[in-house]
C-alpha cells in the first residue's frame, strides 16, 4: 500500500471514529461495520486493510471491543495481520473456522475437497439444509463473509497433498489439522515441517478427543499414530465406528482455535509435545506428555 493511500485511509478512519464508553466504564474509540464499509469502499481496499491500520492507530473496530483487556490492541493487529489455515471443513473444522473467523484472524485458507450431505448436519457448523451438495470450501467464504467481513478468504476444493501443498501452505502462520484420515495427516504433516509452520492437531471419536501441537521439530504425529502412514480404511476409523456429534466436535474446535491464538500472540501453555485428552462422558481432560526427542 502506498503512503498517500495509508495517509488518506488513517484520515478517514478517524473521521469515521467515535467514541464510546465501554461495558466496564471505560472510554475507547471504535470504528463501526458501516463505516469500516464506508472507509473501503472510498479507498478501494479491503476492510481487512482498514481494520488493520485502524488498530496500528490505536481504534478499536467495534466488533472487536469485547475482545478488549484479554486481547489488546496490538494483539488484536496482530491476529489482523495473521495468516491461518484449517485443512478439513468438517465438524472439526467448521467450528474452528467459525471461532477465528469472530476473534479476528485477518487471513483464512480453507482446504476441503468434499461438498455437504445430510449425515454432516448433525455436527458440521457450517452445514445447512441450504448447503447442501454446495462444496464445503465455497461454503465457508460464504458463511465468514456473512459473521466479519475484515477476514480475508481463500478456498480450495482440493484434496492437500505432496503436490499442491507447497502452494496452499505458502506463508502461512499456523495450520490447523481438522482432518479425518490418518495417512492424510501425516501428509499434512510432512508439508509443514518442510515449510516450518506449527500444525494444530485434533481428532475425535464418539465423546473423547484430543489435540497436539506440533512444530517443525518436534516427533508428532507418530506419537500418537505410531507412525501408520499406509492407506487408511474408513469403515474401521474410530470416527465410523463411534460416531461423531457436535458436542465433542465443539470443545476440540475451542481448544484448536486457543492453539492457534496462543503460537500468534506467542502466550500461555501450548500443548506441545503434550497430548490433551478430553472425555465428555467422564468430565475429564487429561495430559499425555511426550518427550522432545523420540527416535
Amino acid at each position: 500500500m502506498s503512503r498517500n493511500k495509508q495517509t488518506e485511509i488513517h484520515e478517514l478512519i478517524r473521521r469515521k471514529s467515535r467514541r464510546i464508553t465501554d461495558p466496564a466504564g471505560r472510554e475507547a474509540l471504535v470504528l463501526d461495520d458501516d463505516q469500516a464499509l464506508r472507509v473501503a469502499g472510498s479507498c478501494d481496499c479491503s476492510v481487512n486493510q482498514v481494520y488493520t491500520e485502524a488498530l496500528r492507530s490505536g481504534i478499536n473496530p467495534y466488533r472487536y471491543i469485547r475482545n478488549r483487556e484479554i486481547i489488546s490492541v496490538q494483539e488484536q493487529l496482530r491476529l489482523t495481520d495473521s495468516r491461518v489455515a484449517v485443512i478439513g471443513v468438517g465438524g472439526l473444522g467448521g467450528q474452528v473456522i467459525l471461532l477465528l473467523a469472530r476473534v479476528g484472524i485477518g487471513h483464512l485458507v480453507v482446504v476441503d475437497h468434499d461438498v455437504f450431505d445430510e449425515t454432516n448436519l448433525n455436527r458440521q457448523a457450517l452445514c445447512s439444509s441450504k448447503s447442501l451438495g454446495r462444496p464445503k470450501s465455497e461454503v465457508a467464504v460464504d458463511v465468514v463473509g456473512s459473521i466479519n467481513l475484515g477476514v480475508e478468504v481463500t478456498p480450495y476444493q482440493a484434496r492437500l497433498d505432496s503436490s499442491n501443498a507447497p502452494e496452499i501452505l505458502g506463508g502461512l502462520d499456523v495450520v490447523v489439522d481438522a482432518l479425518d484420515s490418518i495417512p492424510d495427516r501425516f501428509v499434512l504433516e510432512r508439508a509443514t515441517k518442510k515449510l516450518g509452520i506449527p500444525l494444530v492437531h485434533g481428532a475425535l471419536a464418539g465423546l473423547e478427543g484430543w489435540i497436539m501441537t506440533i512444530f517443525p521439530d518436534d516427533p508428532g504425529l507418530k506419537r500418537v499414530y505410531g507412525g501408520v502412514e499406509g492407506k487408511g480404511n474408513d469403515a474401521e476409523s474410530p470416527e465410523a465406528i463411534l460416531g461423531v456429534p457436535a458436542l465433542t466436535s465443539s470443545i476440540v474446535a475451542n481448544l484448536q482455535a486457543m492453539e492457534v491464538l496462543k503460537i500468534i500472540l506467542k502466550r500461555g501453555r501450548i500443548f506441545r509435545n503434550i497430548m490433551a485428552h478430553v472425555d465428555l462422558e467422564r468430565g475429564q481432560l487429561n495430559e499425555f506428555i511426550f518427550e522432545r526427542r523420540a527416535k
